[in-house]
């Protein structure tokens, strides 16, 4: 049976959070998360399955209470950044598919978190932090990817009889598409155009319960690292009134704000994933033996294991400084989290590469952990708006300013 979380070849430390950016609460959870992560072992062969698993330990662990409120069964006030920065960078260290399963319990309820009704909130969240609910966020679509405001799923209003003037209910036609845990999620945070002629400002956002008549998420979508994916298509899909999540034509706003949150996160899962390729390498060259030494004693070793080095603390940096900044009250960090999420994913991408060449033909065999990583990093550099969407938010911020 392949186990895609092996033990790391030695435990990943955790000096690097003596950085001022963390205080003692962040450092006694990161220091308590590595161990529970390494002693974790998943049969990742069913994507679908081994992410439901990992919902449920990281529920029962108490991990997934840093996703929601502590007013809704959380461990803090309010999201933690910073908090969520190491989660994922410590759960993707180990298992992406870990990291994913976190990452997409915080992303799919966030715009619950941060707009949702008080009912609405009471209902979802705490199930969410349990890991008794697993969540999505709906937003791609075939033709609307970065572009958000080329969606096509309409969102009709209806009124009930009566003509009380009140919405009863909206209908949603159309197709969403890259859906994480698309087709095993309990809800989904699904954004619409309720004004098909308002562009971004004509978008909202609704929660629609998988069960929902006029949905299927039966199209499961494979991709080269298996994660649970799926195409979405609504259908006439009744939802009530009290489905709208936020202002009606707020969607777009939320989207962002959401986005905003979690980006950060996602250079985190990046750096996990390049400092586990470091620590490969470094481990792979201390015990290769050629030519009577190991490789860890020629210079051009020594050189790509300092790149790589480098690379990792440069991507770290600017992680934990996106997640500080929004901690500590900044309004927007989003070219902070777009430099962030830019560098860490295309740094890691270098790093892992570089781990494989350094293993040689090891590093190729299906099963090996650079090989599986080489695989994992690719479409961290796509999604939550790909390289070169955050090259376009830094440029256009400093324009502005």
């Amino acid at each position: 049976m392949h186990v895609a979380t092996p033990l790391a070849p030695r435990p990943p430390s955790t000096a690097h959070l003596a950085l001022p950016f963390f205080d003692d609460a962040h450092r006694a959870l990161a220091e308590g998360l590595v161990p529970w992560a390494a002693a974790q072992q998943v049969d990742e062969t069913d994507d679908r399955a081994a992410c439901r698993d990992w919902v449920l330990r990281l529920g029962a662990g108490g991990w997934l209470r840093y996703c929601v409120p502590a007013a809704h069964g959380g461990a803090l006030p309010a999201l933690d950044s910073r908090a969520l920065v190491l989660l994922r960078e410590t759960l993707a260290y180990h298992s992406p598919l870990a990291d994913f399963a976190f990452a997409m319990q915080g992303l799919g309820s966030g715009a619950i978190t941060l707009a949702g009704t008080p009912a609405q909130q009471a209902h979802y969240l705490q199930g969410v932090a349990r890991g008794e609910l697993i969540a999505a966020f709906a937003l791609s679509e075939p033709e609307a990817g970065s572009d958000v405001g080329a969606i096509k799923t309409i969102a009709e209003s209806a009124y009930p009889s009566g003509g009380s003037g009140l919405k009863g209910s909206y209908s949603l036609t159309g197709t969403k598409t890259w859906i994480s845990n698309g087709g095993i999620a309990d809800f989904y945070c699904v954004f619409a155009k309720t004004d098909p002629a308002g562009g971004t400002r004509g978008i909202s956002a609704f929660i629609v319960d998988a069960n929902t008549p006029g949905l299927d998420t039966s199209r499961h979508i494979h991709v080269m690292a298996p994660h649970p994916l799926a195409t979405l298509q609504f259908d006439q899909c009744a939802v009530p009134a009290t489905a709208l999540l936020g202002e009606e034509n707020g969607g777009f706003k939320l989207a962002m704000r959401t986005l905003d949150i979690f980006r950060a996160s996602v250079a985190a899962a990046a750096l996990g994933m390049a400092r586990r390729a470091l620590a490969e390498a470094v481990h792979h060259a201390r015990q290769r033996r050629m030519f009577g030494q190991t490789l860890a004693d020629f210079q051009l070793t020594q050189a790509k294991i300092g790149e790589m080095a480098a690379l990792v603390d440069s991507a770290a940096l600017l992680t934990y400084r996106a997640a500080w900044l929004r901690d500590q009250g900044q309004a927007r960090v989003t070219a902070e989290a777009a430099m962030a999420k830019m560098t860490a994913t295309e740094n890691a991408q270098r790093v892992i590469d570089m781990a494989l060449q350094l293993h040689g033909g090891r590093g190729v065999e299906v099963g090996s952990k650079v090989e599986s990583l080489y695989r994992d990093i690719r479409s961290l550099r796509i999604y939550e708006g790909a390289t070169e969407v955050q090259q376009l938010i830094i440029g256009k911020s400093l324009l502005q300013e």
